[in-house]
């Protein structure tokens, strides 16, 4: 029964859907229609394959159980569908074991992503990733580092998904592309917007963890299409209101920043005021090129205000800076002048030249 299913599944690749299909003068519309459905039977063929292989081969390990969930809450059908809240509900339920069985699940998901050439299953993946990366346990978490930056078997980035392209929905693709990225970028976010914590930190960190939040809201505002692409098409959706939960976390994060380096202008080296700037500059920016179609991709109108003063601040010190290291550095150029090959007045000598043609008359 098994090596049945698996001589189906794999007749029924991809890459030999369109054999199925006749070349004679067919609609392309009604071709594209034949593909569609085939590749949706395919995929309803695979994830019971995957199921009843798992089931069969190893039916008590915490890694087959791992795989099964993963499997069902990232399954091909429906297309348009997320995770159900059942089946996400399972994948949390693995922080509240052993380290052993959250590391077993965090294999699983990535391992899925890594493999899957379905952008309906990617998206899916990288939602129950980010899941588990806001929701889950603190185990969870530990586990999804090391597993996203690089994968155990293949050495590699499942995030890295920057040539992701599929033919069955290139507009899928295109949202895998840019959740994969922005996930990768909160990976290495931080979460912290406690004004306390921020205070025992070097200048040089805030304004590095600045730059990461940053960058964050700079690849939500990427996003590549607009709201109208999200009707009928609730996985779209799902995936659009979990960058709007990120956006409002990492705005928070930006704000408690932005007010901190706002105590502090005044004990800023060059170098750290110069990249404070360019920050700041890149905020401006993002307010200044958010999609209009996306309301909640909105910086508050008191963080724009605060980043305005907070660069005017800057700006001016940076200008006095630069004065005063023109300063210093001319004061050091004409001490070296009189330092070096100092005049002497006895070593002066009157010129007296033998033709009369040059004195003044």
């Amino acid at each position: 029964m098994l090596s049945a299913t698996l001589t189906i599944s794999s007749l029924l690749s991809s890459r030999n859907l369109t054999s199925f299909l006749p070349s004679s003068n067919i609609h392309p519309i009604y071709t594209s229609m034949g593909l569609k459905k085939l590749h949706n039977l395919v995929g309803a063929i695979k994830d019971t394959t995957s199921i009843t292989k798992v089931a069969l081969t190893s039916p008590s390990s915490a890694a087959a159980s791992a795989h099964l969930a993963v499997l069902r809450a990232t399954s091909h059908l429906p297309t348009t569908s997320p995770p159900s809240p059942h089946h996400l509900s399972a994948l949390l339920s693995f922080g509240r074991s052993s380290r052993l069985t959250a590391s077993s699940l965090v294999s699983a998901l990535s391992s899925r992503l890594f493999s899957t050439q379905d952008p309906s299953v990617a998206l899916k993946s990288l939602l129950c990733l980010h899941l588990l990366l806001s929701r889950g346990s603190f185990i969870l978490k530990d586990q999804i580092f090391p597993a996203l930056l690089r994968h155990p078997a293949s050495g590699r980035n499942p995030l890295a998904l920057s040539s992701f392209r599929s033919a069955i929905s290139y507009s899928l693709s295109s949202w895998v592309r840019w959740f994969a990225r922005v996930l990768e970028l909160m990976l290495v976010t931080p979460y912290s917007d406690d004004p306390d914590q921020l205070t025992v930190l070097q200048n040089q960190d805030v304004i590095s963890e600045l730059e990461s939040l940053v960058a964050v809201v700079e690849e939500i505002s990427r996003v590549p299409e607009g709201p109208a692409s999200t009707v009928g098409n609730q996985l779209k959706l799902e995936v659009a209101r979990q960058a709007e939960e990120d956006w409002v976390q990492v705005s928070a994060g930006i704000t408690v920043r932005v007010r901190e380096m706002k105590e502090r202008v005044g004990l800023l080296s060059y170098s750290d005021s110069v990249e404070l700037l360019c920050v700041l500059k890149r905020i401006e920016e993002v307010a200044a090129s958010q999609p209009s179609d996306w309301e909640w991709m909105a910086f508050d109108e008191r963080l724009l205000s605060e980043v305005g003063k907070l660069k005017g601040k800057v700006e001016e010190s940076v200008v006095r800076k630069e004065e005063q290291e023109r300063r210093v550095r001319r004061e050091k150029i004409s001490e070296s002048a009189r330092l070096v090959n100092p005049v002497r007045s006895e070593m002066v000598r009157t010129v007296r030249f033998g033709s009369t043609r040059w004195v003044a008359t």
